[in-house]
C-alpha cells in the first residue's frame, strides 16, 4: 500500500491545535449563563434587604405618627370632658347666687353676693362657658328643654316666653340645656 492509501484508510484523528490557537482559546472569557440562570449577586441581595428595611421603617414611622395624633385627640377629648364635668358642678352655685341676688333685701349683702356672682361669671367666661340665649328666641331642641307650653296670640309660633333655668355651652358643646316655657 502506498502512503496515500494508508492516509485514506486510516481514521482521521483531529489535528492538534497549533500553539497560537491554544492561547486564543484560553484568553476567551467563559460564556455567561442566560439571564434566567443568573444568581442574584450579593449587591442585589443587599439592595433588596435595604429596601425591605426602609419600607418597614416608613410603615413604623407612619404608625407611630397615627398613634401620636390619636393619643393627642384622646387627651384633648378627656380634658374637654373633665372640664365640662367640673363646670357642671359649679352651675348650682351659679343658680343659687342668682336667686340670692333677686331675693336679697339688705343692700350691703346684695352687693357682696353680686360681687361673688360676678367673680364666678368671669371665671366661667374665662373657661369658655357661655349662657344660652332664651327669652324671645325660637325654640331649638338642641339648646332648650321645653318644660311648659302656653297658648298666647301675642307670641309667635315656638317662641320662648319664660326661662326657668339657665342653659350653658362650653364651646359648641351644650353642658346644660336651658329649661324654658314655649308659646303656641
Amino acid at each position: 500500500m502506498s502512503k496515500k492509501d494508508e492516509k485514506k484508510n486510516k481514521p482521521q484523528q483531529p489535528e492538534e491545535p497549533k500553539a497560537e490557537e491554544v492561547k486564543t482559546e484560553e484568553a476567551k472569557p467563559a460564556e455567561e449563563p442566560a439571564p434566567e440562570e443568573k444568581k442574584p449577586s450579593e449587591a442585589d441581595a443587599l439592595k433588596a434587604s435595604l429596601a425591605e428595611a426602609n419600607d418597614k421603617y416608613l410603615r413604623m414611622l407612619a404608625e407611630y405618627d397615627n398613634y401620636r395624633r390619636r393619643s393627642q385627640k384622646e387627651r384633648e377629648s378627656i380634658y374637654a370632658d373633665v372640664r365640662a364635668d367640673t363646670v357642671k358642678k359649679f352651675l348650682p352655685v351659679y343658680d343659687n347666687l342668682a336667686r340670692a341676688i333677686q331675693h336679697e333685701t339688705d343692700e350691703e349683702t346684695r352687693k357682696g353676693v353680686e360681687g361673688i356672682f360676678n367673680q364666678l361669671k368671669a371665671i366661667l367666661e374665662g373657661l369658655g362657658v357661655t349662657e344660652i340665649e332664651t327669652v324671645g328666641k325660637k325654640f331649638d331642641a338642641n339648646l332648650h328643654d321645653a318644660l311648659l307650653h302656653i297658648e298666647d296670640e301675642k307670641y309667635g309660633e315656638g317662641e320662648i316666653v319664660l326661662e326657668l333655668e339657665k342653659g350653658f355651652k362650653l364651646g359648641d358643646k351644650v353642658i346644660r340645656f336651658a329649661k324654658v316655657q314655649v308659646a303656641n
